[in-house]
């Protein structure tokens, strides 16, 4: 059963990964860049700011460090526990997969910390915002979803990989907004 689940996996990765074009490769390294995820979620941090105080928003930068912190470890220590192979590392796929970035990462893969960091950071934000601005809510889900499709685009994460990292993210999200809903009681104050 296992196998066969990786087998369908392998071949969802090939179908979709070849489905690239050059002429869109850029988007897609712009998407799984970090740095895009940062500069994003500045912006949510100066949205909340902007009807905030000060001490609230040092709590809530706070809070984000933290989740994404331990977010970013402990999918390491899955991706060292499992010790799947991605893509790019698999002599199965290598020859097949269209490796779009110089690099492929790490060699394990299982699962994708940008899935999980993503998602995480989304389900975080919409648990914030989802009464002032509603209309945040597909953007934040928009842009998870496209940076977790980028791993797979770009050639390093199966779709599995994504998809387990999407759902520990969304996980994660949400205690981390629980713990928020608490500490921000006291930031009030």
């Amino acid at each position: 059963m296992i196998d066969d689940i990786i087998t369908y996996d392998k071949t969802l990765f090939v179908y979709l990964n070849n489905l690239g074009s050059h002429e869109f490769d850029f988007i897609w390294i712009i998407l799984s860049n970090k740095l895009t995820n940062i500069f994003l979620y500045i912006g949510a941090v100066l949205l909340f700011f902007k009807s905030n105080n000060l001490k609230s928003t040092g709590i809530l930068v706070l809070l984000i460090s933290i989740m994404i912190l331990f977010t970013d470890q402990t999918t390491n220590l899955f991706k060292d526990g499992f010790s799947r192979l991605r893509p790019c590392h698999d002599p199965f796929v290598s020859d097949i997969t269209r490796l779009v970035k110089e690099s492929c990462g790490g060699l394990y893969g299982f699962f994708s910390a940008h899935a999980s960091n993503s998602f995480a950071l989304a389900i975080f934000f919409i648990g914030i915002f989802k009464k002032k601005y509603k209309y945040l809510i597909p953007f934040f889900l928009a842009i998870a979803f496209s940076i977790g499709y980028s791993r797979i685009y770009l050639g390093v994460h199966y779709p599995l990989d994504v998809i387990s990292g999407s759902v520990y993210g969304i996980f994660i999200g949400s205690i981390f907004y629980r713990f928020w809903k608490r500490l921000s009681l006291f930031a009030k104050n």
